[in-house]
């Protein structure tokens, strides 16, 4: 059943692939035969990201990258090309959920929220999503939360970012259609590096109908089938991953 999910040959870039879900994504496309680049802002730890890809027989190119920061993307974005020839699978993971009351969000932290969390996967996909719709299609999988349908207090331009990106997956799944897919997975709470600063009932608990968050790996199989061929007819579509926080 495996072969649904065959990724040889296949280049994926990874935004915030340097650890938590980006990182299980990363993993779980290289072990299925896809080369990476895995982007963050820190190199040290793209680069020993990369190497865990490479020890699995797979290319893996390792870039510093603000994903909030135009400039900063379009040079991802050349240096992925230069060295691949081709992006096949493009995952906009990276973002920021800072908790801060409302009337207490300063303008610069909300600008930072959208950027990283809307402006930069947008520049993204219109860029590579073009490239693919000249080439030989591709998929675009947006890493979306499950704030952008129940969002909470003290996190509302994050949720307002994120549902912007939900929005963006649909038109943009129009707008390259039928050669690229664009899909996106609403995460639930998962037991990431953010986790560590919950309390012990929050990493043990969540009010979703699985009783509990999830487990990193847990969101690998949702887009390994969204990467693959498996979901061919797939596009446009906002799926949950989140225990059934609904």
């Amino acid at each position: 059943m495996d072969n649904l999910f065959d990724l040889s040959g296949k280049t994926a870039l990874v935004t915030g692939g340097s650890r938590g879900l980006g990182f299980e994504i990363a993993m779980a496309f290289a072990e299925r035969g896809a080369d990476i680049v895995i982007a963050s802002r820190k190199l040290e730890a793209c680069e020993a990201a990369a190497e865990k890809i490479r020890a699995l027989g797979r290319r893996s190119l390792a870039v510093a990258t603000h994903a909030g920061k135009w400039d900063e993307v379009n040079a991802l974005i050349d240096r992925s090309y230069e060295e691949f020839g081709d992006i096949d699978i493009l995952v906009n993971n990276a973002g920021m959920s800072p908790a801060v009351d409302s009337y207490e969000m300063t303008e610069e932290l909300f600008d930072k929220i959208v950027s990283l969390n809307f402006k930069g996967p947008f520049r993204l996909s219109s860029e590579i999503g073009r490239r693919m719709m000249d080439a030989n299609g591709g998929t675009i999988i947006n890493v979306s939360s499950a704030s952008s349908y129940k969002p909470m207090p003290r996190v509302v331009p994050y949720a307002g970012s994120k549902a912007a990106l939900n929005a963006m997956t649909i038109g943009l799944a129009h707008e390259y259609g039928p050669k690229v897919r664009v899909n996106a997975i609403t995460a639930g709470p998962f037991l990431t590096d953010i986790s560590k600063a919950w309390t012990e009932e929050q990493r043990t608990i969540a009010p979703n109908a699985v009783r509990r968050p999830g487990r990193p790996e847990e969101i690998v199989t949702t887009a390994l089938y969204l990467a693959s061929d498996a979901s061919s007819f797939v596009t446009g579509a906002i799926i949950h991953c989140d225990g059934g926080l609904r």
